[in-house]
C-alpha cells in the first residue's frame, strides 16, 4: 500500500518502513535484515512476528496478513524475490531490464514499477498478464494499487509536466480514466480501501484532492497550508475511509476528515443552512457559493477547500515518514513510522481542532518483543549475478498476453520455485496460513 521510495534514505542507511495493505502489520528493514511486526497491541507493545538477516533491502511488501512477502535488495535492484517467510523459502524471483522502483500487491495482482514501464502479474501464478510500456518518466516509482479485489485499479502519472493521473483497470486490463488532478507534476497517490476514490497531491504540496476513481469527478479539495510549498511524502486513507492523513518534509502531519454526510446534506437541502450549521462546514460552503460571483477564482477556491481536522507536530523536519489511520482494539489510532527508526502512536480527537495525544513511541531499532530466532531467509539462496541478467536456471517468460506494450519479449525472466508457484504459495496468497507472534 505505502513505501519510502526516495533513494536518499537508502543511500544514507536509514530504516525502511512500510505498512501492509490493511494496516495490520509493519515491515522494517535495516542494513542487517528485516522484521515484520503485528500492530494489534501497538498502544503498549510492538510484537515482532518475524526477523531475518538478509542483504540490505531496497523494498519490502507484505500481502495483508499472509506469509507472502515481495522483496528487492540493494545488491540486486533489478530482481524481485517472492518469498514465503513462514516456511523460510523463496517461491520465485523475477529479473527486469531496469531498476525496480516500487512493488504493489493485492490479492489479485502484483505490480512492478520501473522508470518507464509497469508490469502486471497475476498473483495466483505470478505470470505477467500485461505490460504498460513507454509511461512518462517516473524516476520516483510513483504509483498506487487499490487493495480491493472488486475495484482493482492501478494509478500512475500520465505526464511529466502536469498532474495527470492515469487510472488502469488491472483485472480487465484496460485504461479506466484520466484525471487532470493538478497543474504541476504529481508527488503522491493513494486509493481508498474500496478503490472507488483516489487522493492526489502535486509537487507544490499545498492542496490535496480526492477524486472518484471510476469517473474522475472531484469529491474533496483539502488545503494543507497557504504559506509554503512542501514535498508530500505520504498520503493514506483511514481503514474506515472517513479520514485522510498526509506527511511531508516538514515536521507537521495533517489529518483531514472526509465529511461526506455534510456534503450530501447541504446538496440535499438545496443549499439551505440550518441554524446549527453556521459555525461549521456548511457555513463555509454557503459563503463560497455567495462570493463566487464577486471574487477571483483563486480566492473562492480557498473558501471551498477543507482544512485539517487535526494535526501532529513532530520533533524535526526533513525526516521521511509514512502515516496510517486504523482502528486498534476499537480505538482510532494515527500511526507514524519514520525513517529515523521510530513508530509513533497517537489518539485522534473527536472534536475538530483538538490535539492528537501521543500514546507510545517505539524504537524500531531496539524492539524485540516476541522475536523469533529464525535462520536467515536467504540461506542457500543466491541473489548474485549481474543485475538484470537471468540466472542460468531461469526460464524465460513472455511479458504479457496482449494489450499495451505486450510484445512477448523476454524483458522479464523467472527462476526458483519450479515452473510455477506451488500449492503453498496459493495458501499464502489466500491467507490460509496466518502468522502470529507464536508461529514457529
Amino acid at each position: 500500500m505505502m513505501s519510502l521510495l526516495g533513494r536518499t534514505d537508502v543511500d544514507a542507511g536509514e530504516v525502511f518502513v512500510n505498512f501492509n495493505q490493511n494496516i495490520t502489520s509493519l515491515a522494517v528493514a535495516t542494513s542487517g535484515g528485516y522484521s515484520l511486526y503485528s500492530l494489534g497491541s501497538v498502544d503498549s507493545t510492538l510484537d515482532k512476528i518475524y526477523h531475518t538477516k538478509s542483504d540490505e533491502l531496497f523494498l519490502i511488501e507484505r500481502l495483508f496478513e499472509s506469509s507472502l512477502v515481495a522483496i528487492v535488495s540493494q545488491r540486486a535492484p533489478r530482481k524481485l524475490k517472492v518469498c514465503h517467510f513462514k516456511k523460510q523459502s523463496e517461491i520465485c524471483n523475477y529479473s527486469y531490464a531496469n531498476t525496480i522502483l516500487a512493488v504493489k500487491l493485492n490479492r489479485e495482482r502484483l505490480i512492478v514499477c520501473l522508470e518507464e514501464s509497469l508490469y502486471i502479474h497475476n498473483i495466483q501464478d505470478m505470470k505477467v498478464v500485461h505490460t504498460i510500456r513507454d509511461t512518462p518518466c517516473n524516476p520516483q516509482g510513483l504509483c498506487a494499487l487499490s487493495s480491493s479485489s472488486e475495484h482493482c485499479y492501478l494509478a500512475y502519472p500520465g505526464s511529466v509536466t502536469a498532474g495527470e493521473v492515469q487510472i488502469f483497470d488491472a483485472i480487465n486490463l484496460h485504461a479506466k480514466t484520466m484525471i487532470p488532478a493538478h497543474d504541476t507534476p504529481l508527488a503522491a497517490l493513494a486509493f481508498s480501501p474500496s478503490g472507488t476514490e483516489i487522493a492526489t497531491a502535486s509537487e507544490r504540496g499545498t492542496v490535496i484532492r480526492v477524486f472518484s476513481s471510476q469517473d474522475g469527478s472531484r469529491l474533496f479539495e483539502l488545503r494543507r497550508g497557504l504559506k509554503r510549498c512542501v514535498s508530500i511524502v505520504s498520503l493514506s486513507f483511514s481503514t474506515c475511509a472517513e479520514y485522510l492523513v498526509s506527511s511531508s518534509n516538514t515536521e507537521t502531519v495533517h489529518i483531514f476528515r472526509l465529511d461526506r454526510s455534510a456534503t450530501e446534506t447541504a446538496e440535499g437541502h438545496g443549499g439551505k443552512q440550518s441554524s446549527d450549521d453556521w459555525m461549521g462546514y456548511s457555513f463555509f460552503r454557503f459563503l463560497s457559493k455567495t462570493v463566487t460571483s464577486y471574487l477571483p477564482t483563486q480566492v473562492t477556491d480557498v473558501f471551498s477547500q477543507g482544512r485539517a481536522f487535526a494535526s501532529v507536530t513532530l520533533p524535526e523536519a526533513g525526516v521521511r515518514r509514512m502515516c496510517a489511520i486504523t482502528t486498534i482494539q476499537k480505538q482510532l489510532r494515527l500511526l507514524i513510522a519514520s525513517q529515523d527508526g521510530y513508530l509513533y502512536v497517537y489518539s485522534i480527537p473527536t472534536v475538530e481542532g483538538a490535539e492528537c495525544q501521543l500514546i507510545k513511541r517505539h524504537d524500531l531499532r531496539l524492539e524485540d518483543h516476541y522475536a523469533m530466532d529464525i535462520k536467515g531467509l536467504n540461506s542457500g539462496v543466491s541473489i548474485g549475478g549481474a543485475a538484470g541478467v537471468p540466472p542460468s536456471s531461469a526460464g524465460a517468460v513472455g511479458a504479457g498476453t496482449g494489450g499495451s506494450g505486450s510484445d512477448g519479449k523476454s524483458a522479464v525472466s523467472v527462476s526458483g520455485g519450479g515452473d510455477k508457484p506451488s500449492g503453498s504459495y496459493a495458501s499464502a496468497v489466500k491467507g490460509d496460513d496466518p502468522v502470529g507472534p507464536s508461529s514457529a
